[in-house]
């Protein structure tokens, strides 16, 4: 069982690194020692900022999270838990009385994450939901006294740890859904995650909502009499994306009401969108409405306002060509901050309430990836840049201020390559944006050996933040190439959707100009590139070997090349259906973005294929194809699948497995004689 520190209790150090040693060359076996820090929030004073730090455990080869708190003045910083588990989500309630967390401790290795609460007068942490299901999310009333609790309900087809003792045999998977695979939840049944109120003082749960939906991000009302939620409804929400809020009372027996009623999506979780948010005076609720449904992932996210009470949405930024995400209200209702996705930069943005001119708060060359509105009108945002890993900052006088330092010691024990942005020039003429990385000790005249990296998405963006991978590859000796290409978010809609349905052209072109500017520069050595990428990354890699010979070494993690075997093995068929039409109906499309796969014939690149056993997101048997095709070509190939692994790879000795097997891959083959060889 894990024990906490008393609340106010002794200031740990960061970590010191011993006699401060001469900084070194970054390695695998260094990242394992990096802290990643996120959720930050303030007290009700404003005096402290609760926020979550994981690293990996390399003892037990698995991930740990535990609650930290800073003064927002920056004179202290306290670990609050310290347990093997993980401890997520902390907040303070807003009469100061208690911080909360999410955790799963005494659960076992497969245990559901319940609602913790710590007194801070003192005393232990206490678990006060006891659920066969698992507590995904929670947020406090305005009085203290209760919280909304989302609940996912338990898995009727999982074996308690009795039956697993006796080895009963598993119960047989019946599927009936039209969306029957997700990554991490696997097979789907009729398991859904509802709305709940839980009394503090009573321990009491009350559940709101019920049916075959789920809802999402709940968001209380001033007054904390109502709630406001997303949820997908409808006759089959299986077949749709469309989101919409609903709100409710908060007490058993209350309806719903649907307050948004278009078919995009509002709020939609998967968008990264954030919460629902009400005004302070409780009138109107901002969130982010998403794009028309037949764009997809392509469309623009925008932020909205609504009556309370519902009606027809107000577009606060319509005129902005940029993605928004996670609307806060400032503390006198009259402006709203939200975080404004731009070329490579995530920036803290606000727009009167009321509409009008975008004031950009906090720009630069940086990704924030969080922020909060302090009770005092002071902000706090976790902030990366690309020599700086994620750190949570005060930001006032329109300057920042370090609270957390997590990364503080590390960065001084490690040498990194210098990060250059870039712009390319496509066939047709497009800017593609990027970053160039130099290796660690580069020599100007000197060309070296480079390894293009595509990032996944596709509508996702390479930014101005701390890119481990990058580091890794610049210490052992490579420039690294990062390409934005037509498919990227931060650069409008228009260049968004420019791949739809058309994956592996322009986007190839695309990625391929910041090589050519790399080449052009005299750093890249135009005999000894390399490519790789994961996910889309992945696909665009096999793309770009299908389609071009320069490139002497590839690896290629979680793609698809023949995207007809994506259909109803993986877990995107609304997109797939939406975006290509269906396979008997619109072969040509399938076969055309299959390109890689018919043609495999023409691929010569050294190709090292990786993907986690259990990936639903872009299966397995994807990879085993391209592997198998360039076996049977007698292209040199290797397959590396990661037991129990998911789309995400998280196992810390399989991360550092993959980071080296990536840099004996690039060796094997980009370092010949003359190579310059980095520190490792």
């Amino acid at each position: 069982m894990k024990h906490l520190l008393p609340l106010l209790g002794l200031l740990l150090p960061l970590g010191v690194a011993a006699q401060n040693p001469t900084p070194h060359p970054l390695t695998a076996r260094d990242l394992q020692q990096l802290r990643d820090v996120k959720d930050a929030h303030f007290s009700p004073d404003g005096q402290w900022v609760t926020y979550v730090v994981s690293q990996a455990d390399t003892a037990a080869d698995k991930g740990n999270a535990d609650v930290w708190m800073a003064r927002y003045d920056g004179t202290r910083n306290l670990r609050v838990t310290t347990s093997p588990d993980n401890e997520t989500a902390p907040r303070f309630s807003p009469d100061g009385l208690y911080l909360s967390f999410l955790s799963s401790r005494g659960e076992g290795e497969e245990g559901h994450a319940q609602l913790w609460l710590l007194n801070r007068n003192g005393g232990e942490a206490e678990k006060v939901t006891k659920l066969k299901g698992s507590v995904s999310d929670y947020v406090w009333a305005p009085d203290g006294k209760r919280l909304a609790l989302i609940i996912r309900d338990a898995d009727p087809d999982s074996l308690t740890a009795v039956q697993k003792a006796k080895k009963k045999t598993p119960p047989v998977i019946v599927v009936d859904r039209f969306q029957f695979k997700q990554d991490v939840d696997g097979y789907l049944n009729k398991q859904r995650q509802h709305l709940y109120v839980f009394d503090v003082a009573a321990r009491k749960l009350s559940k709101l909502t019920s049916g075959v939906y789920d809802e999402f991000a709940p968001s209380w009302s001033p007054d904390g009499k109502q709630l406001v939620f997303v949820s997908k409804r409808g006759e089959d929400p299986d077949r749709h994306d469309n989101f919409d809020l609903y709100a409710i009372d908060a007490t058993p027996g209350a309806q719903p009401r649907q307050l948004t009623t278009t078919d995009v999506a509002d709020s939609a979780p998967s968008n990264w969108s954030g919460r629902p948010v009400w005004s302070p005076d409780g009138k109107q609720i901002a969130f982010v409405e998403g794009a028309p449904k037949e764009q997809l992932v392509y469309g623009l996210h925008q932020l909205a306002v609504i009556p309370a009470t519902g009606g027809t949405p107000k577009l606060l930024t319509s005129g902005l060509d940029r993605n928004t995400l996670k609307p806060q209200w400032a503390k006198d209702g009259k402006s709203i901050y939200f975080l404004l996705e731009d070329d490579r930069a995530q920036v803290l943005a606000r727009v009167p309430a009321t509409g009008g001119k975008v004031e950009r708060v906090l720009d630069g060359k940086r990704e924030i990836s969080e922020f909060e509105v302090g009770p005092k009108g002071q902000v706090v945002v976790v902030n990366s840049e690309p020599l700086l890993p994620k750190e949570v900052f005060g930001f006032e006088k329109k300057a920042l201020r370090p609270l957390s330092k997590q990364n503080d010691a590390w960065l001084k024990t490690v040498q990194l390559g210098a990060v250059e942005p870039i712009q390319g020039k496509s066939n047709d003429g497009t800017l593609v944006s990027g970053f160039l990385v130099k290796p660690v000790g580069y020599q100007a005249g000197q060309k070296y050996p480079t390894v293009l990296r595509i990032h996944g998405g596709p509508v996702s963006q390479f930014a101005y933040s701390f890119a481990p991978e990058w580091q890794v590859l610049a210490a052992h000796g490579y420039a690294v190439v990062a390409s934005n290409p037509r498919g990227s978010s931060g650069r409008g809609l228009e260049y968004c959707r420019a791949i739809y349905a058309d994956w592996g052209n322009k986007d190839s072109e695309d990625a391929l100009s910041v090589v050519d500017y790399a080449v052009q520069q005299g750093i890249a050595d135009p005999a000894r590139l390399g490519v790789g990428g994961w996910s889309y990354g992945g696909i665009l890699t096999d793309h770009l070997i299908a389609r071009d010979k320069r490139f002497k070494a590839a690896t290629s993690g979680a793609g698809i090349a023949n995207v007809l075997a994506g259909y109803g093995t993986d877990q995107y068929i609304r997109d797939y259906e939406t975006e290509l039409g269906t396979p008997w109906d619109h072969t040509d499309v399938w076969m055309r973005i299959s390109y890689p796969f018919f043609h495999a014939g023409q691929i010569s690149t050294p190709t090292l294929f990786l993907c986690g056993e259990k990936d639903f997101n872009v299966p397995l048997l994807n990879t085993e194809q391209m592997y198998q095709a360039l076996q049977s070509l007698k292209v040199p190939t290797q397959l590396i699948i990661y037991p129990g692994q998911f789309h995400g790879i998280s196992k810390p000795s399989y991360v550092k497995d993959r980071y080296d097997r990536y840099l004996a891959w690039y060796d094997k083959y980009l370092k010949a004689s003359g190579a310059t060889a980095g520190g490792q």
